[in-house]
């Protein structure tokens, strides 16, 4: 049965200036049979340059016209993501990409065939149809096809290019359900689909195909290893410095501090049972100083634990609920007003790659060797 209700709040009138007040329908959808009209309205809501949050596999996405300048002027509004990062255009079927795209590699056939529909991005040279508001300015555009059937169907009623970040405000961790979207763009946009839960909790693999070899942006789901199965040898991009205003990121996640908690957070690193002393010792001080603070443990570690808000990521080497968990449980310390948060570290290879990549950006690279800390304090 398809719910909905709406959700009202004050908004910015440097935003959206027309208007002091904008409902934000939220509506719950059959994530495998969705509601057809409903996502009728959805897409003409998208055609007419509005914007609708939508679930993917990967995290909900601030869906808008992806060949509309105004509605990609509108998402960056919407989210307070700088204008040089550029969008993803999401399409529902293969034969769409060539209107968008120009100069199309020959490997990039045999990768959409393994990849897609599924969390995995390329980035091509950009047609004349593609507008520089969507791509950051770049004479590239990102596109992926998601595996989501709220999604693909949200796409061809909205006319089949839907460019969509995550729909959450920049810089915050991403949102894997509805309850997420609300809490961040509530009186900011037209519609939130609701489809339950997300079933991978990290954003998609972005490979860049216009580089020779190509070149992992963004690590997700879709490992090295399994698109060199494809078509040999890929290159991993070295992080980008925020700092630097000169350079333009090529995909979203680049360039920018992304996921961030609201409290400070810091990964710990070293041998398990390290990383828990130096974090029982750490979470210690800052409770007697008067401080709240939280922990991201493990299965194998969680009840060593006895003073925090002690939050539980999963087994060390379960990467897939790991990943389901990650925003959520960032989120959560935000509800919860925590000023510190200490992270053990986690496996990096194969898909941890990309969980690590999170947790990274999260804390803004501040990390602590638990070996050296417990050296010089105990």
């Amino acid at each position: 049965m398809t719910k909905s209700i709406f959700v009202s709040s004050i908004f910015l009138s440097t935003v959206f200036p027309c208007s002091k007040f904008m409902k934000t329908k939220l509506v719950e959808l059959d994530p495998i049979k969705p509601d057809s009209q409903i996502l009728k309205r959805a897409g003409k809501i998208l055609k007419n340059g509005g914007l609708v949050a939508f679930p993917t596999e990967t995290v909900y996405g601030l869906g808008a016209n992806g060949l509309d300048e105004e509605a990609a002027r509108k998402t960056y509004l919407a989210k307070g993501r700088p204008s040089d990062n550029p969008l993803i255009i999401h399409i529902a079927k293969l034969e769409d990409l060539s209107a968008i795209t120009k100069n199309l590699p020959v490997a990039a056939e045999g990768l959409a065939r393994h990849f897609w529909p599924g969390p995995f991005t390329m980035i091509f040279e950009k047609s004349e149809l593609v507008p520089y508001g969507t791509t950051g300015g770049l004479e590239t555009v990102a596109v992926r096809i998601p595996e989501n059937e709220i999604a693909r169907k949200l796409i061809l009623a909205a006319g089949g290019y839907v460019s969509a970040p995550s729909a959450n405000i920049s810089g915050k961790p991403s949102p894997t359900n509805a309850r997420h979207v609300i809490e961040d763009l509530a009186g900011k946009i037209e519609m939130v689909l609701d489809g339950g839960q997300v079933s991978i909790g990290i954003e998609s693999t972005i490979l860049d195909m216009t580089v020779t070899p190509p070149m992992i942006l963004r690590p997700g789901r879709i490992t090295k290893e399994m698109i060199e199965d494809v078509i040999g040898p890929v290159e991993t991009a070295e992080p980008m410095s925020g700092k630097d205003d000169q350079i333009a990121p090529k995909a979203p996640g680049m360039k920018y501090r992304h996921y961030a908690p609201e409290g400070a957070l810091q990964i710990v690193k070293g041998e398990p049972l390290q990383e828990v002393a130096a974090i029982k010792y750490l979470v210690h001080e800052k409770i007697a100083a008067g401080y709240k603070v939280g922990i991201i443990a493990s299965d194998e570690t969680f009840s060593f634990y006895t003073e925090g808000i002690i939050k539980n990521l999963g087994g060390r080497n379960d990467e897939e609920e790991i990943g389901r968990n990650l925003y959520r449980i960032l989120r959560e310390f935000n509800e919860e007003k925590v000023a510190y948060i200490y992270s053990e570290s986690f496996p990096g290879q194969g898909f941890g790659e990309a969980i690590r990549n999170r947790l990274d950006k999260a804390a803004g690279q501040a990390y602590l060797s638990a070996g050296e800390f417990l050296t010089d304090n105990i």
